[in-house]
């Protein structure tokens, strides 16, 4: 469980790292995977699995320990006891998202999305022939929250079919409460929208006292909502291409099923070996990786309030904040960030000029670079 030691990626080709060719010397902050090595019988499970030598065709239904440790993290983790024919398998929430685009709506309906939000997010309407509204994200007493008078006037236009929102939300790190779920879904019960919750982020929140709240588990949800889940973002294993839908209404399972039918294809039986040793042999470095992280929110956020025209709001979760730049008072804030050598997400991509977003999922000698760099 060292968290503090830094991991040369630099041959492992990863996406974070590719970005920027190492005589430009900017350190990369952006793409939303951690600088942690993974918890060891991650490492283990995959060692014996290759140790095997025979990587044939493993469905993902059939594969009893990854389908028997989500029902146990999730009954541990939010006291839902799930069913485990509710499990649908995807390579990814992306194109989990992307195939309930398919599966629900119709070319020309609209799909409801909160910004600010992660690109892939932000992109899949239009991909699918779609068209997006946009609901703000509002502050409020030093938190980020839904600006539920827009959804509410959004909602009643009969050509919204869809509304997907992230929770925690990426990239401000804001939870919604049982009263938010509660409020969202009366409106989607009166206006008739299917909710998509993209819950990639869940099991990292950093506010204690706070408990995430699956969107499926409400009963004035559970049969008009896709819960999207993962252990990638959690425990480092992103490039596993694994993660889950919950659908306890059969009739959205069958139509989210044939919405990916030849054309998603199945969790790779490593991320299952991955996901079934994350949910039920690393709980000691999960709760130490909490702990480290709230570290490094809380010194990120004092250091990044005392640089002269930039902002942040402490997230309650991810590893990820969200920097209001507009302070600085200059067009292009993702120029300024790279000049000083610190390679965030540009706020732009986002769906928000002026703002760039750091991940600090990252030891803490590297955390010290980025803000040393940024106040030089």
């Amino acid at each position: 469980m060292d968290l503090d030691t830094i991991t040369d990626r630099s041959a492992t080709y990863a996406f974070k790292w590719q970005k920027y060719p190492a005589e430009r010397d900017i350190l990369p902050c952006w793409v939303a995977d951690s600088e942690f090595r993974c918890a060891q019988p991650i490492i283990d499970a995959l060692q014996q699995r290759v140790s095997h030598g025979v990587f044939g065709y493993t469905l993902p239904a059939q594969f009893a320990p990854a389908n028997q440790a989500v029902a146990r993290w999730c009954e541990r983790q939010y006291d839902w006891h799930i069913q485990q024919d509710w499990l649908v398998w995807t390579p990814g929430v992306v194109p989990a998202f992307n195939a309930a685009c398919k599966a629900f709506c119709q070319p020309g309906d609209k799909v409801i999305v909160q910004v600010p939000n992660y690109p892939p997010l932000l992109a899949a309407p239009a991909l699918n022939g779609l068209q997006r509204v946009d609901i703000p994200t509002l502050e409020s007493d030093g938190k980020w929250v839904l600006d539920f008078a827009a959804l509410e006037r959004e909602a009643q236009d009969p050509a919204c079919k869809l509304l997907i929102l992230c929770n925690p939300m990426n990239p401000v790190g804001g939870v919604f409460s049982e009263q938010d779920l509660l409020r969202i879904a009366d409106i989607c019960t009166t206006h008739g929208l299917l909710l998509v919750s993209d819950e990639i982020h869940c099991d990292l929140i950093l506010d204690e006292g706070i408990n995430h709240l699956p969107a499926s588990k409400l009963d004035a949800l559970q049969d008009i909502s896709v819960t999207l889940m993962a252990a990638s973002k959690t425990f480092n294993i992103a490039g596993l291409g694994t993660s889950f839908a919950l659908i306890p209404n059969p009739a959205l399972r069958n139509q989210f099923r044939q919405a990916m039918q030849g054309i998603v294809p199945w969790a790779n039986v490593m991320g299952l070996e991955a996901t079934a040793a994350a949910f039920t042999r690393c709980d000691d470095w999960y709760q130490a990786q909490l702990q480290y992280l709230r570290a490094n929110r809380d010194y990120l956020y004092e250091q990044i309030n005392q640089i002269d025209g930039l902002r942040m709001l402490q997230p309650a979760a991810t590893f990820l904040a969200w920097v209001d730049a507009r302070g600085l008072n200059i067009d292009d804030v993702q120029a300024w960030c790279e000049a000083k050598g610190v390679g965030p997400s540009p706020g732009v991509d986002f769906a928000a000029p002026g703002y760039f977003r750091i991940n600090f999922g990252c030891p803490r000698s590297m955390l010290e670079t980025i803000i040393a760099r940024l106040k030089a």
